[in-house]
C-alpha cells in the first residue's frame, strides 16, 4: 500500500491523506460514501479511519487497521474498474503531492552505509573512524523544513557547495522506549525516499568546531513521493533489516550515483533500538538511512561533477523490478528557489515501490545570489 499527502489546486494550505493506486488517489474521507455506492461493507474501524485528517494519524492507527484499509482499498479499486472519475478518485496529475509526513515530530538522519563513510573520508585524506562501528550515529535536522515533490525548496544563500544525498527513510508507526532490536522492525510503518540537502562548505567548518552539522543541513530535507508500507517489500528481503532495492541519483539526466539498500551496515531496527535508548520514540518520526555508497557529490569528487548550481535538476530513484515512467517538466515558479517536481507514471505496476523524486534548481535572478 502507498500512502500520500496531497492538496488540490487552490487549496495548497489544506492537505489530505490518501491511498495511491496506479495514478489514482483515494481520499480517506471519501471511503464511506464510495463504499456505500459500490455496495462494499466497511467496519467501524474503517469508518473511524476515514475521519483522520493526516497521514501521520493514519500510520499511527496500528497494523491491524492498516491491513483492513489495504484490503478495502483493493476491493474498492477493483470494483471501480475503468470508471474512475473526479467524483470517486483523484488523478495524480491533478493534485499537488506534499511531503508524506509534512511536519515529522522528529527528524533523525543516520550515517549507516560503510562505503559512503569510507569514500567520503578518503576524499578528504582521512582514515576510517573505528568508533563508527560501535553504534549507529545520527544527528537531528529541522522538521519544519521538510519538502515534498511539488514544493519549492529554498536554495541557501550562504553556500557555494550545494550537494544532494541519496537516502532511504523509514517512518515509525508506534511509540516505544528502549525498543529491543528484535522488535524494532514492527515499529516501521513504511519507507520513502529522502534527499538530505547539504551545504558542504558550511558543514566542513561546523564539524571542525565539533558541534553539528547545523546550518549545513537544516535548510531543507526532501521526502516523497509517498510512503510504501513494509508488506510491499517483503519479497525483496535480503537479510535482517535489509532489502534488495537499487538506488540511483541523476543530475541533469546523467546518472552519477548507483547503490543498493542491501549494502547498509546499520539497519533500521538497529537505528530504532539505538535512538530509543532511554528516549521514547513516536509515530511519524522519520529515520534517514544516511547516504548510500556513491550517493553524493562529496563522495564522487569534483572531477566527476561540480557542486550543484541554479539550473541543475536532481533526480533520486529507489526502485524494484518495475520502474515507473517519468515525465520531467520545467517549472515556472520563482527563479530564486529550488523546485521539486514529482514524476508521473503511466499506469504504473502495483509492484512498483518507492518510485522517484526530482528537484530542479531554476536559474537564479541577479538579486538572489551574492
Amino acid at each position: 500500500m502507498k500512502l500520500v499527502t496531497y492538496s488540490e489546486p487552490g487549496k495548497q494550505t489544506k492537505t489530505r491523506p490518501g491511498l495511491l493506486w496506479g495514478n489514482w488517489i483515494l481520499d480517506l474521507q471519501d471511503i464511506p460514501s464510495l463504499s456505500s455506492r459500490l455496495e462494499v461493507k466497511i467496519s467501524k474501524r474503517i469508518t473511524k479511519l476515514s475521519k483522520l485528517s493526516s497521514t501521520l494519524d493514519l500510520v499511527a492507527s496500528g497494523t491491524k487497521a492498516m491491513e483492513d484499509l489495504q484490503k478495502l482499498s483493493w476491493r474498492i479499486f477493483n470494483r471501480l474498474g475503468p470508471e474512475k472519475t473526479p467524483r470517486t478518485v483523484k488523478n495524480l496529475t491533478e493534485v499537488s503531492l506534499r511531503p508524506p509526513i509534512p511536519r515529522p515530530p522528529v527528524l533523525r538522519d543516520f550515517y549507516s552505509f560503510e562505503d559512503h563513510v569510507k569514500a567520503a573520508r578518503a576524499r578528504r585524506g582521512l582514515q576510517m573512524l573505528p568508533e563508527w562501528y560501535d553504534f549507529p550515529a545520527f544527528y537531528y535536522s529541522s522538521p519544519g523544513r521538510v519538502y515534498g515533490p511539488d514544493d519549492d525548496v529554498p536554495c541557501p544563500s550562504y553556500t557555494k557547495a550545494l550537494d544532494y544525498e541519496l537516502e532511504i527513510a523509514c517512518i515509525l508507526g508506534k511509540s516505544g522506549i528502549d525498543v529491543p532490536e528484535a522488535e524494532a522492525e514492527s515499529f516501521i510503518a513504511g519507507y520513502t525516499i529522502m534527499n538530505d540537502w547539504s551545504a558542504r562548505d558550511i558543514q566542513e567548518k561546523e564539524m571542525k568546531i565539533g558541534l553539528g552539522p547545523a546550518k549545513a543541513k537544516d535548510f531543507a530535507t526532501s521526502l516523497g513521493p509517498w510512503i510504501v508500507t513494509p508488506d510491499e517489500l517483503q519479497d525483496k528481503k535480503a537479510g535482517p533489516g535489509r532489502f534488495d532495492l537499487s538506488m540511483k541519483a541523476r543530475v541533469n539526466g546523467k546518472q552519477l550515483s548507483g547503490g543498493n539498500m542491501k549494502s547498509i551496515h546499520w539497519t533500521f531496527p538497529q537505528m530504532i533500538a539505538r535512538a530509543s535508548q532511554s528516549v521514547e520514540v513516536h509515530p511519524g518520526e522519520v529515520f534517514g538511512s544516511g547516504t548510500v555508497g556513491t550517493g553524493s557529490l562529496l563522495e564522487l569528487g569534483q572531477d566527476v561533477h561540480r557542486w550543484l548550481s541554479p539550473g541543475d535538476e536532481v533526480e533520486l530513484e529507489i526502485e524494484r523490478q518495475n520502474s515507473l515512467r517519468r515525465d520531467i517538466r520545467n517549472s515556472g515558479r520563482r527563479m530564486d528557489r529550488c523546485t521539486m517536481r514529482k514524476f508521473l507514471g503511466q499506469r504504473p505496476s502495483l509492484e512498483s515501490t518507492l518510485h522517484s523524486i526530482t528537484s530542479t534548481l531554476p536559474q537564479a535572478s541577479p538579486r538572489s545570489r551574492s
